[in-house]
């Protein structure tokens, strides 16, 4: 038993699908809290 819909387990045969909106949204915010995190980590040791 899949939790996932027919269509997102079988590959399609035009080839692999674009990400959708909303997993592009997730992945610029949380590369822009890692990059906040890398920067402000590197501040603090260059400040120190």
């Amino acid at each position: 038993m899949s939790y996932l819909p027919k269509d997102e387990i079988e590959p399609d045969k035009g080839g692999r699908k674009p990400p959708s909106q909303s997993r592009i949204a997730l992945w610029i915010v949380v590369s822009g809290v890692g990059l906040y995190l890398v920067g402000s980590g590197l501040y603090g040791i260059l400040t120190k």
